[in-house]
């Protein structure tokens, strides 16, 4: 059996009443939990991807700065893994997981127009969360799966940022 060091768990959910893009991850990386801070890794490219979406910088900016700018933009932040056993920080090591409720999150959203999944890791256990919620096919939401933004995935950067930007009609 894994050490208990191998038990990690995610933050809270970063949303308000006007979210209308929520953007979810897998379970938060070694260095994101040593710091208690979304996306904490510096190689990590979800702060350029996501400044690319909102039109700021938000690489170059305080994490707490980073979040109201977020807020600001009707984006929320949540991890589809509430508790996994995981040695290291890749996606594929991940084991013997526990949805968050993401179906409930979203029914306090009342602005969700869509639901993105920060790679395949985070698409295929959101969409499987919400499957088994009866919102996998929701009119209501867009889902969109979104290229990892970890270092581990190695396509570019502009390949991402194109993906990435598809996002930004759902903020107006």
């Amino acid at each position: 059996m894994p050490a208990s060091a191998d038990l990690k768990t995610s933050f809270a959910p970063v949303a308000s009443a006007g979210t209308r893009l929520l953007v979810l991850g897998s379970l938060p990386g070694d260095a994101s939990l040593r710091r208690a801070q979304y996306y904490a890794h510096p190689q990590n490219q979800f702060w350029r991807l996501m400044g690319e979406v909102v039109g700021a910088d938000l690489a170059g900016a305080a994490y707490d700065d980073r979040l109201a700018t977020l807020r600001a933009a009707g984006v929320g932040l949540w991890d589809v893994v509430r508790t996994a056993r995981r040695a290291g920080s890749l996606d594929t090591a991940i084991r013997d997981h526990e949805p968050n409720a993401l179906a409930g999150l979203a029914a306090t959203l009342p602005a969700l127009r869509a639901i993105a999944f920060n790679g395949g890791k985070a698409s295929a256990i959101g969409r499987a969360a919400l499957i088994r919620a009866d919102l996998g096919a929701d009119a209501r939401w867009t889902l969109v799966d979104l290229p990892s933004s970890s270092p581990a995935h190695t396509i570019g950067f502009e390949r991402k940022r194109t993906e990435w930007l598809k996002l930004t009609p759902f903020l107006g």
